[in-house]
């Protein structure tokens, strides 16, 4: 596959304002698409804002919502991902990403991982997912990862034992703690997208909000990393911004043929060990 372009959409959603939400995206892919681009990554729950709490009913939409649409069209010009409250059977709530392709929504992903600490509440207004699926994409082999799934490495782990070539990470992301020239959750997720890019063999494309919710405010500093941890593209902190990279998929094909992590990996053992530990924690024998 050639190289292509992919633009990163970092912004401040409206909370609970998906038309308003649904105009910038809309806005945002024109521009994309005049830089030449064939992929645009929007932030987690970019259609709804974050701390949505009580509002989750009220701003949730299915996958087939008529709201849904525009991004469908815009689909037919560009590939994007956006993030949004998907209301699923049984009026259950998920934190969702969906990849949108020629006028389709090809693949969603569900958070699995909910922060319910400190100043995060997911879990008393969602559910979790429960799938970590890389998908055959017009890019390659995919996969999305939100936020909080991304601090677990076993997510990631998953992903690349399932082919993924690329990895799609989106996050609302909150400045917290300063201990120099950038919030110290900054910091981690640039040496947890690089670690990633270089132990897997991956292209990593990262997207992380901006602005102001409840007093929190977000950092952006999203990022596209080769699978050599190298920086293809930076966007400020705090700012909104539309920067694009260009992706070489042979880079990451390339760095598996000079380092084969993946295809030494001993599925076998790490399947039987998890098993082992966890029926310890369910009181089994060990």
């Amino acid at each position: 596959m050639p190289s292509y372009q992919v633009s990163i959409a970092q912004f401040a959603p409206v909370l609970g304002g998906v038309s308003a939400n649904l105009d910038a995206h809309l806005h945002l892919c024109e521009r994309a698409i005049e830089s030449g681009s064939r992929l645009v990554v929007f932030p987690e729950l970019s259609l709804t804002g974050y701390f949505v709490k009580d509002l989750v009913a009220e701003v949730a939409l299915s996958s087939d919502a008529p709201e849904l649409d525009a991004i469908r069209r815009a689909s037919k010009r560009i590939d994007l991902v956006c993030g949004f409250i998907e209301r699923a059977q049984g009026d259950r709530y998920h934190i969702a990403s969906g990849y949108f392709s020629n006028g389709e929504l090809i693949h969603l992903h569900r958070k699995v991982y909910l922060p319910t600490y400190g100043m995060f509440e997911e879990g008393r207004f969602i559910a979790p997912g429960r799938r970590l699926r890389a998908f055959d994409g017009p890019l390659g082999r995919t996969a999305v990862l939100i936020c909080e799934d991304l601090w677990h490495p076993s997510t990631v782990g998953v992903m690349a034992a399932d082919g993924a070539d690329l990895l799609i990470g989106v996050a609302a992301s909150p400045a917290r703690g300063f201990g120099g020239d950038r919030p110290d959750s900054a910091r981690i997720y640039e040496q947890m997208n690089r670690v990633y890019a270089q132990l897997y063999g991956m292209n990593v494309v990262f997207s992380n909000r901006v602005g102001f919710e409840d007093g929190v405010g977000f950092w952006g500093g999203s990022e596209a990393i080769a699978p050599s941890g190298e920086a293809l593209v930076k966007a400020p902190y705090f700012d909104d911004a539309l920067v694009s990279a260009t992706i070489d998929p042979g880079d990451a094909r390339r760095a598996r043929l000079a380092t084969p992590l993946g295809r030494d990996e001993r599925m076998d053992v790490t399947i039987a060990e998890l098993s082992r530990i966890a029926s310890s924690r369910s009181g089994g024998d060990r």
